[in-house]
């Protein structure tokens, strides 16, 4: 019998990981895969919305499981698995479509984003993006979902709609929460100063899991900066607001404590800070970057984690579809 809270949460391949998905939600998936039931998974159905190069796509799912498994997910605590491996999700997307309306998915806020400026070209999968991310999560009767502060509205779809299908059907989802180890949504700034670190936008502002060392080094020395304080505790800029905040994350607190300090104290050295700072993103990176191009060579464990994954998600989401259908009158036998 089930009797530990079930997470679900999934990254899509469309590009090389980074600091942002790593503090973000692989880390707090580390912690979790020790104290509750854990369904982790590469969103490859959610990765086609943006029309995937289909020779591409292979190597990037199989990319992220690597990068999963060299920031330490263990396949023997948690269910890693990839998206498209589970076809009652694909039937549970479905029958969540009939309860979602269309003026709702319209009013999305990454979907107003996405079609900004767009007449043509815009595929209904955009559209039910965020009914796809319910079946994920409601797939598994989730009650916790690591997501960042982009996702939350999301999130709020995949309640309301099983909020709607307990009503007109009978109680069969529990409407999930978002989980954060801090109690708020994280989410990491570029180093540009703009908006949020990305899979696809400015690579130079974005910090990768498979950067090299050089290019770590190259990407903080380009981040913005400002002339410096001028008086004693002066309010930061974003820009260093955004250095103090990767600070925060990857250093040591007395770290941070020093140039925090030093910045009161209108004695602060942005050029030491960055190169800090490199250091610090190295000592974290440099172990993961070479487990995971280790992992990447040895395609048959990457193979056999993904199918036995699958085998287990499959498993769980069986149970839940068999339920949602004979709810819904849609079960003969």
């Amino acid at each position: 019998m089930q009797t530990r809270e079930i997470v679900v949460s999934g990254i899509r391949p469309t590009g090389f990981l980074h600091l942002g998905n790593y503090f973000g939600a692989i880390r707090q998936y580390l912690h979790m895969q020790q104290t509750y039931e854990c369904y982790f998974f590469v969103a490859d159905y959610h990765s086609l919305t943006t029309h995937q190069n289909p020779h591409e796509l292979r190597n990037h799912v199989y990319r992220v499981l690597a990068e999963y498994l060299a920031c330490g997910l263990d396949p023997e605590q948690a269910t890693i698995y990839v998206q498209s491996d589970m076809p009652e999700k694909a039937e549970l997307y479905l029958l969540l479509n009939m309860l979602a309306y269309k003026g709702e998915l319209e009013k999305v806020p990454t979907f107003k984003e996405k079609i900004r400026g767009k007449k043509e070209g815009i595929n209904a999968g955009l559209l039910t993006y965020p009914v796809l991310m319910a079946a994920d999560i409601l797939i598994h009767r989730a009650t916790k979902v690591p997501v960042g502060k982009d996702q939350e509205p999301h999130l709020e779809m995949a309640r309301n709609l099983a909020s709607r299908f307990n009503q007109k059907f009978g109680f069969l989802f529990p409407e999930p929460t978002a989980y954060s180890e801090t109690g708020t949504l994280l989410k990491v700034p570029s180093l540009d100063g703009k908006g949020k670190m990305s899979k696809s936008e400015n690579e130079m502002a974005t910090i990768y899991l498979a950067d090299s060392d050089d290019i770590i080094r190259k990407k903080l020395a380009r981040a913005k900066t400002d002339a410096g304080p001028q008086t004693p505790h002066s309010p930061k800029s974003p820009e260093i607001e955004n250095l103090f905040l990767l600070l925060k994350l990857v250093s040591a607190p007395e770290t941070l404590a020093y140039f925090e300090q030093a910045y009161d104290n209108c004695t602060i050295r942005y050029g030491e800070l960055k190169q800090q700072l490199a250091d610090d993103i190295i000592s974290l990176i440099a172990p993961i970057r070479e487990r995971a191009a280790a992992l990447q060579k040895d395609i048959h464990t990457l193979q056999k984690i993904r199918k036995q994954g699958a085998e287990k998600a499959c498993a769980s989401a069986r149970q839940t579809l068999l339920q949602a259908r004979a709810l819904m009158g849609i079960q003969y036998d």
